[in-house]
């Protein structure tokens, strides 16, 4: 297959929706693109009712193309990762792995335009940890819910705005950041570096003052990490976590016990900012970020130390600091419902405590002079217990 035939196969599975973010190649399925969450098939001429192994082999060999490190990656380890562009239309962030002793394929589009905070929708707070001066900054949640994205606005504004060195580690490079105030470097995992604690390790060496770290993936990173958080440097970094208590626990969990009482201190010294990340359904199609946001502060620090405890879980303390920037899921949610991003039925799925969401989403009815039950003529029954004392 030459390359001008895979551009032309990507090319027309990309104008086949609206609003597509993946495309899938999968052994006895069409051609599979994903638009608004939803898989949907390709009609592509001549139609391919069902891809055979031999044909998705046959793309990701042309995918790889001889590449000697990706080759070997697939074969010890199941999987590799690449970037792949397709000129004048889009660039991908690829992964192929293999399943059942066939070969598959994802390909996630990335936005050609740097995103700004404010086009992204992002609390405000976000610009808050783009003036961080040094410290740890995590962004968490599943593959696929824009945790990089949000990255490239934090680091979009600091380009804006601070003349400071930005040493990027990427697996691949997603967002291509322009020279503005700032200088950028960014380097691929495999082209520029073997591993990400080693690229870590070599960029404390390389006089930046902003590191972001594509994933935190082992013990190594995470304690290179806080190195380098603790000697003055902002560290962005991503894992894949539920929510904020989550990623404490996750992180702390890489280390042994005897490790544990030094790594809280210097975790609760080091942390600034956990922002974790869900996309949910909109309304009229499309999706919506909905975010918890914790942010360092004495509640914070004691509840690593010590851990967290009746009253003094993060969830409580996140709750109770709204007025600091901090945000829960659940409140984030009832306020997407408030402003009519997304339903009621959306909403409740997408909770962390149904409770706590169902009180918010009758608070918003009542405010809107809505029904919060659908039972209706209720009585007091007056004659109740009088008629058992006759």
């Amino acid at each position: 297959m030459r390359r001008q035939e895979m551009d032309h196969i990507l090319t027309k599975m990309l104008d086949a929706h609206k609003r597509v973010s993946d495309l899938n190649i999968t052994v006895g399925k069409p051609f599979q693109v994903e638009s608004d969450s939803i898989l949907r098939s390709v009609d592509l001429e001549p139609a391919f009712s069902e891809l055979t192994p031999f044909q998705t082999e046959i793309m990701a060999l042309n995918l790889i193309n001889k590449d000697r490190r990706l080759t070997e990656d697939l074969l010890r380890n199941g999987s590799c990762d690449l970037s792949y562009e397709l000129p004048g239309k889009a660039r991908f962030r690829v992964n192929i792995f293999s399943q059942r002793g066939n070969y598959s394929i994802a390909f996630r589009k990335l936005e050609p335009k740097i995103p700004t905070i404010k086009e992204l929708g992002l609390p405000e707070t976000f610009l808050e940890v783009a003036e961080e001066k040094n410290g740890l900054v995590v962004f968490t949640g599943a593959t696929g819910t824009g945790k990089s994205t949000s990255l490239a606005g934090i680091l979009n504004a600091i380009n804006e705005s601070k003349s400071v060195h930005v040493i990027t580690l990427e697996d691949p490079v997603e967002f291509q950041h322009p020279h503005k105030m700032a200088t950028f470097n960014q380097r691929e995992l495999g082209t520029d570096f073997d591993t990400f604690a080693h690229g870590l390790r070599a960029a404390m060496r390389q006089a930046p003052k902003v590191i972001l770290v594509g994933e935190m993936r082992d013990r190594e990173s995470v304690e290179i990490g806080l190195t380098a958080a603790e000697t003055g440097h902002l560290v962005l970094t991503t894992l894949h976590t539920v929510d904020a208590g989550h990623t404490i626990n996750r992180i702390l969990g890489l280390f042994s016990v005897d490790e544990d009482n030094q790594i809280r201190i210097r975790l609760a010294e080091t942390i600034r900012w956990i922002v974790c990340q869900r996309l949910l359904p909109k309304v009229g199609g499309g999706r919506v970020a909905s975010f918890e946001v914790l942010r360092t502060s004495l509640r914070v620090k004691d509840s690593i130390l010590h851990g967290e405890s009746e009253g003094k879980t993060f969830y409580e303390i996140i709750e109770a600091g709204t007025a600091f920037g901090m945000t829960t899921f659940d409140q984030h949610i009832v306020g997407l419902y408030e402003k009519g991003l997304i339903t009621q039925e959306t909403a409740m799925a997408y909770s962390s405590r149904k409770g706590s969401v169902g009180r918010g989403i009758d608070r918003v009815k009542t405010m809107r002079g809505e029904k919060t039950t659908d039972i209706e003529q209720l009585e007091v029954d007056e004659g109740y217990g009088r008629r058992e004392r006759h």
